[in-house]
């Protein structure tokens, strides 16, 4: 008695097939054997470990914090001017360095002129002018000075050295 075992082999097949399809993510063909592939866990930078690295590198060159100040302005030759409401103030004055940090807003020159003008020395109010002059369209002119009080060249300085 031979029995017919084609209809059997052929249950047993498919049922492995759905096995190993289930199993693997595919089929006896798929190209991932043994698994699907895991994905690499992205390791994020926080915001707090680089201001660890900055405030690390700050110390070695030796700032100090500067208390008090209750506004930083920085010109740009373009008429601009970066300001800085109470900011955090360090500096290192041997490394001519100097840190500024905080809330910056860039402002016209324009705006911030009649608060600031009694902050600045007189030597600074040529260049300020200048800067301010056509609405930062005379940036970068070179301002010119008066050379009344330079004496002109007179006698001939070879001759008074061959002497």
């Amino acid at each position: 008695m031979v029995e017919d075992t084609s209809g059997a082999d052929a249950a047993m097949l498919e049922a492995r097939a759905k096995m190993i399809a289930k199993r693997f993510g595919g089929g006896a063909g798929s190209a991932t054997v043994g698994g699907a592939r895991r994905k690499k866990k992205a390791v994020h930078k926080t915001a707090s470990a680089d201001d660890k690295k900055l405030m690390t590198a700050l110390k070695k060159l030796g700032t100090t914090n500067i208390p008090a100040i209750e506004e930083v302005n920085m010109f740009q030759d373009n008429g601009e001017v970066i300001h800085f409401v109470n900011p955090k103030v360090q500096a290192a004055v041997s490394a001519n360095t100097y840190v500024i940090s905080g809330n910056a807003e860039i402002k016209k020159l324009q705006d911030l002129l009649p608060g600031i003008v009694n902050e600045l020395g007189v030597e600074n109010m040529a260049s300020l002018q200048a800067m301010a002059g056509a609405g930062g369209a005379g940036a970068g002119a070179p301002i010119e000075e008066d050379d009344e009080d330079v004496p002109d060249l007179v006698e001939n300085f070879d001759e008074v050295a061959s002497k």
